[in-house]
């Protein structure tokens, strides 16, 4: 059985691939590592957490010990690093849980996995791994930088962040591939555009406009908003993850993109169509320092090395997207009023 340690497995994306992954392997163990911060929600989970295949443990990351104990206790296979603070607004009034979260715990994972993969673990400079290892980061598009009217991101890029976060995860895409390149341990860095679907947190454009546009409430837009992103379907950015985890080529990046590029404003329309609200809705507002205006992704590397395209159109996965949440408004009322944080509290001791 493949033991695979999924962390940040309670947020959006973490817990679509958790759930997606049980399902689709019947001799996968799955240990599902997060420190329940705002962004985890144990409501995620419903429906796996009495699975005898999924194990939850409530960990940060940074902690030396608790990932020490993980792997210790179920002799971990292959680990997907989805653990990180996320939001860029967030990041440009806090910094510093950003650096240390995603560049810290990154590599405190590495470090464990680096202990525990070797053939011969007290020979600290042996390269020699066992066969199907594997450490997965999860990394994200904005490390690029912004692009101008055409172009798209390739792998070969230079790094070019332009935000504490994405400094962050730049930072942490280095380290992964330095532990590939002295250690030889064997990673792979995907990086993916916007992604979008169910159970992500309404602080993100998506769930955020549609929350308040199901209430009436104005839906702010950050300066014009002709921001553009490349946007991807959250299931197909998790078997984007699984076919880089079985098939990637060790070392290599690939960039997960959805072939999908909107502005901010016509998302916005869109919803706001789709609910049957008017336009006076929306609330233009000051924009953010260092908005990136641009991103896209060419996502040719991933699908002619190894097999994986984007299934959803935009708009089928919109349609999907806000139906879910117009079906699930008892979860976006726990999530916005805090009664999630509540959920399994005295199983975890929250």
């Amino acid at each position: 059985m493949n033991k695979v340690l999924v962390t940040g497995g309670a947020g959006f994306i973490g817990s679509n691939y958790v759930r997606l992954m049980l399902e689709r392997h019947a001799d996968w163990k799955v240990v599902n590592v997060d420190a329940l911060t705002y962004a985890g929600n144990l409501e995620n989970l419903g429906s796996v957490m009495d699975d005898p295949r999924h194990v939850f443990v409530k960990a940060d990351i940074r902690d030396k010990v608790a990932m020490e104990e993980v792997f210790s206790q179920h002799g971990i296979d292959m680990v997907v690093n989805f653990a990180a603070e996320s939001h860029v607004d967030r990041s440009i009034m806090e910094p510093e849980i950003f650096l240390t979260t995603n560049i810290i715990g990154t590599q405190v994972l590495l470090e464990a996995a680096k202990r525990h993969w070797k053939v011969f673990p007290e020979d600290k400079y042996s390269k020699e791994y066992r066969q199907g290892v594997r450490f997965l980061q999860v990394s994200t598009d904005e490390v690029y930088g912004a692009l101008g009217k055409s172009g798209k991101f390739v792998e070969t890029m230079p790094l070019s962040p332009n935000s504490p976060y994405s400094v962050s995860k730049a930072s942490a895409d280095l380290l992964v591939r330095a532990y590939h390149e002295t250690f030889g341990l064997p990673v792979n860095i995907t990086r993916c555009s916007n992604n979008y679907g169910p159970y992500q947190f309404p602080e993100k454009l998506i769930p955020l406009m549609i929350a308040n546009c199901m209430v009436g409430k104005g839906l702010p837009v950050y300066g014009d908003g002709m921001q553009v992103r490349d946007w991807l379907h959250v299931s197909d950015h998790c078997l984007a993850i699984e076919t880089v985890l079985i098939k990637g080529k060790v070392g290599e990046v690939y960039n997960v993109g959805g072939n999908n590029e909107r502005a901010n404003i016509d998302i916005v329309k869109l919803i706001l169509r789709t609910l049957e609200k008017g336009e006076e809705l929306i609330t233009y507002v000051k924009d953010r320092p260092g908005h990136d205006r641009r991103y896209a992704i060419d996502n040719t590397k991933i699908t002619t090395e190894l097999g994986w395209t984007p299934s959803y159109t935009f708009e089928q996965g919109m349609e999907e997207t806000i139906q879910w949440y117009v079906e699930n408004q008892l979860w976006m009322e726990h999530v916005i009023s805090g009664e999630y944080q509540g959920y399994y509290r005295n199983m975890y001791d929250l």
